[in-house]
């Protein structure tokens, strides 16, 4: 008796800073075993704390040596004391030995077509002479890009110095936009080419059915439950949201709530010290350093006060909770620019981090927790992670472009 074989889909991330890109993934292949749950997947990352965020079923999470971002947009060895050269080769090595070994028949790449400067290039020229475990045909490779890449003069700079749309041309079948084309239209923004446009689908926000289908590390600590009502501050990874999380430390929260804060695994000790402190001094305020299942946490809470990262935002919006958006505006624009798009739709409020106080805080979560409004969610797309399995299952190989569309990239 045969049995048909198993399908392959791998994942690779960069992840320099904070969890987006690796939680992202995580949330697409979860989706894909789902619809499928015969697929094995294999998640590429250079993030440790990978291993200890909820899994899909039949995943295996291979982490390569850390890369660490800095306030500027700079990088350097996160661990090794090497260059940034040498870890870069390292990381290269590995992530092409793993996907040849894997042989997936659909690779998704987050953000970076290249990879972290390059990185990924060889396995990509190695992927065209490997066949799919199932498909026997060479590995489908898909980009997937956020809604926001970041304000549009930048991103078209930082895409043509990268050589996107070369990679795009050269390796990949589609582009995925994790987004509605309502709020950004990256073709038009970004001024794609025509060679990319063509292969460019979105996906609607990656946002309902989020964190399904998702197992719990066996090996989590139990915390005790979180006193209800609560109204909650997240601030991603925690590297540069401290001044937002000392502010909501330092407001006064509606009658009868409770105040949780969750300051990411990456905020520096001495300024979760701080905040710990002043949590000591209050019997309404609770800090933690890392959840994760941030869903169940934003789903209980009658207010959330987050920066505007895209998973965070994806959460708030599936979970229809009132959110105060304090976007990180250095050194990208990405989450400014999502911010002000979502509050121009009337799903969020946004305040500018250099204009965040107590007061202003306090005032806020009081006007959220009793306000009668409702929210028109129907005005995106949300059902992203819906509609990807059928976007897997409708993959065609890449193409070679048109004479006219590499007279295009050239000029």
């Amino acid at each position: 008796m045969t049995t048909t074989p198993r399908r392959r889909i791998a994942f690779y991330s960069h992840d320099t800073q904070g969890l987006g890109h690796i939680r992202r993934n995580l949330a697409l292949a979860a989706a894909m075993v789902a619809a499928e749950p015969r697929t094995d997947v294999l998640v590429l990352t250079g993030a440790p704390q990978a291993t200890s965020l909820p899994l899909p079923p039949n995943t295996e999470v291979v982490t390569v040596p850390t890369v660490a971002k800095d306030g500027e947009g700079g990088y350097a060895a996160g661990t090794f004391a090497m260059d940034l050269s040498a870890v870069l080769a390292l990381r290269s090595d590995l992530i092409t030995s793993a996907l040849v070994a894997f042989a997936p028949d659909v690779v998704v790449v987050d953000k970076v077509a290249r990879g972290l400067d390059g990185e990924l290039e060889q396995a990509l020229e190695a992927l065209h002479d490997v066949r799919g475990h199932t498909t026997g045909e060479r590995p489908r490779i898909v980009l997937g890009l956020r809604d926001v890449l970041d304000d549009p003069l930048t991103a078209i700079r930082e895409w043509r110095e990268a050589r996107t749309t070369q990679a795009i041309r050269d390796h990949y079948a589609e582009v995925w936009v994790y987004g509605d084309r309502s709020v950004v239209d990256v073709v038009a923004d970004y001024d794609l080419p025509r060679a990319v446009a063509a292969k460019v689908r979105y996906t609607g926000y990656l946002a309902e059915g989020r964190g399904e289908g998702l197992l719990a590390p066996r090996d989590e600590p139990k915390r005790r439950p979180v006193p209800r009502p609560y109204v909650l501050c997240m601030v991603g990874g925690g590297q540069d949201g401290y001044d937002t999380a000392l502010a909501f430390a330092r407001a006064g929260y509606p009658d009868g709530h409770t105040g949780v804060i969750v300051t990411g695994p990456y905020m520096q000790p001495s300024l979760r010290r701080r905040l710990t402190a002043i949590a000591a001094e209050r019997d309404d305020l609770l800090v933690r350093d890392f959840v994760t299942n941030t869903l169940d946490l934003i789903g209980g809470a009658e207010a959330v006060v987050s920066m505007g990262g895209y998973n965070t935002v994806c959460e708030v919006l599936a979970e229809d909770v009132p959110a105060l958006v304090v976007p990180r505006v250095r050194p990208r624009q990405e989450q400014l620019v999502r911010a002000e798009r979502l509050q121009d739709l009337g799903l969020v409020d946004t305040v500018h981090p250099d204009d965040v106080t107590p007061e202003q805080l306090g005032a806020w979560l009081t006007a959220a927790v009793t306000s009668s409004s409702t929210r028109d969610h129907d005005a995106v797309a949300l059902d992203g992670l819906r509609r990807v399995p059928d976007l897997v299952a409708g993959l065609q190989p890449a193409t070679a472009p048109h004479l006219d569309d590499l007279q295009e990239m050239a000029s």
